[in-house]
């Protein structure tokens, strides 16, 4: 039971990496503020529903939100369709800026009055990716991710001294019905995929919420301003490389 009690604030509640956040932090004993869009029929401690690229939204539901003091953020919207450079227009890159990170960074400056200065400090966990950290396709989605792994530093760095701790976890690819998706249009993506992950394999999303979990917890108290991989290995190394020069 590692936030027993705590007021922990989800994002994306609904979605693929949501859902799994939902089973682990109700595992963890937490008292859940569920956040997505209206009509996603996400079901928490407490439901708010708001459109994270819409900023209007975005500031009344953190106000909402506010009222009570919240001891977890964990900031997990977001999401891109456009893979390539060529097909990232102006409204794409504009799309997946403010779902992945400005959004977030909204959302997020104007809970901080609620996370500041709560008795046994306070913790933000953003999900990022590893497109955050080099470069896998998904151009203006891999810049937002960048931005928001900055965001979170930058929280750490100024927010520390009132007790707020702030990480990321960057997973690499996660099986969510995406990718089943994208198996229905490539049937041998998976096998093509996985050969580049030193474990031979993508990340289930309960991995990914495991990893937020315990950031967010006691268990992590010394750790701030952090970026976890959560990749199944993808950024330890280039597998593909060492099969070749090896062969």
């Amino acid at each position: 039971m590692l936030l027993n009690g705590k007021r922990v604030v989800l994002t994306g509640a609904g979605g693929g990496i949501g859902t799994a956040m939902m089973a682990a932090l109700r595992q963890a004993g937490a008292h859940v503020v569920a956040c997505d869009r209206a009509g996603s029929g996400v079901q928490g401690d407490e439901v708010v529903e708001f459109d994270i690229t819409d900023t209007a939204q975005t500031e009344a539901a953190a106000a909402k939100i506010a009222a009570v003091p919240v001891d977890v953020l964990i900031s997990n919207a977001g999401g891109t369709r456009v893979d390539l450079m060529e097909a990232t227009d102006t409204a794409a890159i504009l799309h997946d800026l403010q779902l992945n990170f400005t959004g977030a960074a909204v959302f997020s400056r104007a809970l901080l009055p609620a996370l500041r200065d709560r008795p046994e400090g306070a913790a933000a966990v953003f999900v990022a990716s590893v497109n955050g950290l080099a470069h896998f396709g998904s151009p203006a989605y891999s810049a937002a991710k960048a931005g928001i792994i900055a965001w979170a530093k930058a929280l750490a760095t100024e927010e520390g001294k009132h007790g707020l701790r702030a990480n990321v976890v960057a997973p690499g690819s996660v099986h969510t019905p995406a990718w089943d998706e994208r198996k229905a249009r490539q049937p041998d993506i998976f096998a093509k995929v996985t050969s580049l992950y030193p474990l031979g394999r993508l990340v289930s999303p309960e991995e990914v919420a495991k990893a937020a979990i315990f950031l967010a917890s006691p268990m992590a108290s010394g750790i701030t301003g952090a970026v976890l991989p959560v990749d199944a290995g993808l950024t330890a190394g280039n597998l593909p490389f060492i099969d070749i020069i090896t062969a």
